[in-house]
């Protein structure tokens, strides 16, 4: 599962992600990629990834179940009062890890500032005073990094069995509880794909 830089047509940018290529037939946009265990790469253990963007070039996506210690880089620390709980930076996967992705959602959002991602999300250049562009913002969170691969390298996870595509809830992208995550969207889906989620973290053990 080698890393890759977001695909054509993908922009980020002091966080803020524009999309501006058509997702593919049986794009994964705007839904979650769960990790299927044991997934061998430590990057993407127990992951759940949101898809930003899904087209011919390429995937790219945050994983939202990996907060760290950190609180907000001093030069956007001004944002952190509208943060969702727990309010420190996440991390969004292993590439660009000096690259900053905003998402959020909010209330009548200005065009002029705020970027449409997928579905109700949009991201903003946290470069900006929220002071004057943070307005009608119920949620936000801030990604460090994120997970991308190259042209059909998602496809190819995909019929390996690496992933499993799932419909993505209104509030996963901004979960109070991130580490109980992973399980939580296996047990919503009932019937076998709830057993997943009590698969032991050691499989060696079961």
């Amino acid at each position: 599962m080698a890393p890759c830089g977001p695909p054509n047509g993908l922009d980020v940018q002091n966080g803020s992600v524009s999309s501006h290529d058509a997702p593919i037939p049986g794009s994964t946009k705007g839904q979650l990629l769960v990790a299927t265990p044991p997934l061998v790469d430590p990057n993407f253990d127990r992951t759940v990834v949101y898809v930003l963007e899904h087209h011919d070039d390429g995937a790219v996506g945050v994983v939202l179940n990996r907060p760290t210690m950190h609180q907000l880089p001093d030069g956007i620390a001004r944002w952190e009062p509208h943060l969702s709980g727990p309010s420190v930076l996440f991390d969004g996967g292993p590439v660009a890890m000096d690259a900053l992705i905003a998402l959020a959602r909010v209330e009548h959002p200005d065009d002029d500032v705020w970027s449409p991602v997928v579905g109700d999300l949009s991201s903003v250049d946290l470069a900006l005073d929220p002071g004057l562009v943070a307005e009608g913002v119920h949620s936000l969170r801030v990604f460090r990094g994120y997970s991308g691969w190259g042209a059909h390298q998602l496809e190819g996870e995909l019929a390996e069995g690496a992933w499993m595509v799932l419909p993505a809830h209104a509030d996963d992208v901004f979960c109070s509880e991130p580490d109980s995550l992973w399980r939580a969207v296996l047990r919503r889906q009932g019937g076998r794909v709830a057993w997943v989620a009590n698969a032991p973290d050691d499989l060696s053990s079961n």
